[in-house]
């Protein structure tokens, strides 16, 4: 357990707990976490999870402009919680089990990955969960369980136990952060309105 581990594992957890309470801070304390565990991964062999911290930089910015602007040009209102269209969960699995296999024959192919398959896997979930939290997705928790639920045993497989036990917090936090964004829903008529049009 080297600093780079205690560091990433107290960015992460605030990091958390600031998109729980749909705090805008969350995204630059989330870049800052991003760095600590592209060293912390890359010297791990995890390397889709190292490689995924580049794209969470990259969706952070996005995400953060989009929290503030309201996902549209030309706007200041904040954005609201919502539920994920159809369309939306169609592309997202689709894009995701596609990026799952990619990753798992490149993983395999050219590294010394012990572990390609939940290596991809968990990139895989983790890139739908935070595109969904970009733009406020409630069930982009669910996506976050779900990986985190993977996370948890492969991070204690590669002998990260503070990141382990890390992401059993974090696992905590998005049921937190779940019930927390399921109250913040419009009523049940504006929701089937607003999905009408989507």
């Amino acid at each position: 357990m080297g600093w780079t581990e205690i560091v990433g594992f107290a960015t992460g957890a605030l990091c958390v707990w600031l998109v729980a309470r749909q705090h805008v801070a969350n995204w630059p304390i989330g870049i800052a976490n991003n760095v600590f565990f592209i060293v912390l991964f890359a010297q791990s062999g995890l390397y889709a999870d190292a490689g995924l911290q580049i794209v969470f930089i990259a969706l952070a910015a996005y995400g953060w402009w989009s929290w503030t602007h309201g996902g549209g040009p030309g706007t200041a209102e904040a954005l609201p919680v919502r539920r994920t269209t159809r369309t939306e969960w169609a592309v997202l699995a689709a894009a995701g089990a596609v990026g799952v296999l990619g990753l798992t024959l490149l993983l395999s192919g050219v590294t010394d990955s012990t572990v390609p398959f939940w290596d991809a896997l968990t990139t895989g979930l983790s890139l739908m969960a935070t595109y969904g939290q970009c733009r406020k997705l409630v069930e982009s928790w669910w996506l976050w369980i779900a990986a985190d639920l993977v996370y948890i045993p492969l991070y204690a497989y590669k002998g990260l136990y503070l990141t382990s036990a890390l992401y059993a917090g974090f696992l905590a936090l998005c049921v937190v952060g779940l019930l927390g964004w399921r109250r913040m829903l419009p009523a049940r008529g504006a929701r089937t309105a607003a999905e009408a049009t989507a």
